[in-house]
């Protein structure tokens, strides 16, 4: 029961983090996770939906948001919702994924308290 009420958790935060993007919020409020997304040597992010999420140190996910990529951008800006306890290692992972679902590409960075995150996506190999 206890995992369930996890994911609802971060059901709760992820939806309100949409809720917040959509209703054109401060991203830049203090706390919350600012995160740079990048693609491999510095070539435009191809076309896809971003996925980001932040995972604990047992690696479960706990919030997440989600970004389009146009194809045309270097960089991605975004933000998580601030978490209650960052003493504790936490990596922040981002997924490229095409709109049939397939992984393109997959990045993750370290979040060291309230420092900014750097993810470099790299190509999946199948």
């Amino acid at each position: 029961m206890k995992r369930l009420a996890g994911y609802r958790m971060m059901m709760l935060a992820a939806a309100t983090a949409a809720v917040g993007a959509g209703a054109g919020a401060d991203t830049t409020r203090p706390g919350n996770i600012q995160i740079t997304i990048g693609f491999e040597e510095g070539k435009a992010i191809p076309e896809g939906q971003l996925v980001v999420h932040l995972d604990d140190p047992a690696g479960r996910r706990q919030t997440g948001t989600t970004a389009e990529s146009d194809g045309k951008a270097t960089r991605i800006s975004l933000s998580l919702p601030p978490v209650p306890d960052r003493s504790s290692p936490r990596q922040v992972v981002a997924q490229l994924q095409r709109a049939d679902g397939w992984l393109l590409a997959r990045g993750s960075g370290q979040l060291e308290g309230d420092a900014p995150v750097a993810i470099t996506l790299y190509t999946v190999m199948y």
